[in-house]
């Protein structure tokens, strides 16, 4: 395709500027063979119901009106995105008169623009040439209609969080910037809402005021903060952090990590051990690595997801600022190229501004004004 060629080597040209900011971080194995020094606990709720949780259930109808309301929400954050490929669409089929394939190689320029990824795009693209082929597409104006069809299709079903010990362990992972800690907030506060009893253990030791972020957004979300001093060992923090989950029978425990990119080996060994400990600590434990992603950046979001799973099994990702960027379409393409769930999208910057990732939800914010 024409398109494709023209952008191969922008497309080399951007893989090769990504560049790790890291910080070069020496990780202590003491936290594996001796006792850590005792974690400060924050953010303790004021008084424990019977059901073990700071406040009653919410009930089904307040959720379903939340995730309508959060929904609504994506819908006005999805604006750009919207404008930039449908908006262009309906421009693009009012140029031609019927399907040729000027108009799919106009179309291909559209989505690859969304950053909905090359090797997406060209899925897509043969797709619709192929019901072309057979007769399913006659018409400019079915374009939009089987589009929306096709993107479904490629995006699949989202996968909620397996939570099925008791204590569950969720390790959030990504650099800095990319909204890590109010994620651990958000889905904290989500998780506290639905009964859970849930333990956040502060394991970003080595960013400056990182603590403290954290003790905020667990102080919002009504959740127990397991806690060191700035630069101690993370080990040793998860250390207690396991110990606590199992002393106070939490539901749920949230590690946050530091957040240094994957090509730096200290990295990919702190990973490694704070998996040993909760191996050791929480053997039988649910897992889900999740790791969360900047939707501002695009096409490095990729890059960064790609490298991060060498360092850890991702089970899903946390699509941050979708409301803020007109590339949206990196869904589809994180979806194509790593075929890791997208578990959960945020929009904002409030503690509701986040909810599990609904396919046809987010095709439809796409789609419908």
């Amino acid at each position: 395709m024409a398109f494709l060629g023209k952008l191969f080597g922008k497309k080399k040209e951007k893989e090769e500027t990504v560049e790790a900011v890291a910080e070069n971080v020496t990780v202590s194995e003491e936290a594996e063979t001796e006792a850590p020094t005792q974690a400060e606990l924050s953010a303790e709720p004021a008084e424990q119901p019977e059901n073990g949780t700071n406040e009653p259930t919410e009930t089904e109808e307040t959720r379903k009106k939340e995730k309508k309301s959060f929904w609504n929400r994506v819908r006005e954050g999805l604006a750009k995105t919207k404008n930039a490929i449908f908006g262009g669409i309906d421009d693009l089929l009012k140029r031609f008169h019927h399907i040729d394939e000027d108009l799919l190689e106009e179309l291909e320029e559209l989505l690859i623009t969304a950053d909905v990824g090359v090797n997406a795009t060209e899925q897509i693209i043969e797709e619709l040439r192929e019901r072309i082929r057979d007769g399913r597409l006659k018409e400019k104006e079915q374009i939009t209609a089987t589009l929306r069809e096709i993107l479904e299709e490629m995006i699949g079903e989202g996968e909620p969080l397996k939570l099925e010990t008791k204590p569950s362990v969720i390790l959030a992972i990504g650099v800095n910037g990319v909204g890590k800690t109010t994620a651990i907030g958000k889905i904290s506060n989500q998780l506290r809402k639905e009964g859970k009893k849930v333990i956040v253990a502060a394991a970003d030791t080595f960013r400056a005021a990182a603590i403290d972020q954290l003790a905020v957004w667990c102080e919002r979300a009504k959740v127990t903060l397991v806690r060191q001093n700035e630069g101690s060992d993370p080990g040793a923090v998860v250390f207690d952090a396991c110990h606590a989950a199992k002393n106070q029978n939490a539901d749920v425990l949230m590690i946050d990590t530091a957040g240094r990119l994957h090509n730096k080996t200290n990295l990919m060994n702190e990973l490694a051990k704070i998996n040993r400990i909760i191996d050791r600590e929480l053997p039988d434990a649910s897992r889900e690595n999740l790791l969360v992603l900047d939707a501002t950046t695009g096409q490095n979001a990729i890059l960064q997801a790609k490298e991060f799973r060498n360092a850890a099994a991702l089970t899903g990702l946390i699509l941050n600022k979708m409301d803020g960027t007109a590339k949206g379409g990196i869904v589809l393409a994180i979806r194509r190229e790593l075929n890791i769930p997208v578990k959960f999208i945020g929009v904002g910057e409030k503690i509701d501004d986040m909810q599990e990732f609904d396919q046809k939800e987010f095709v439809k914010a796409l789609f419908e004004s």
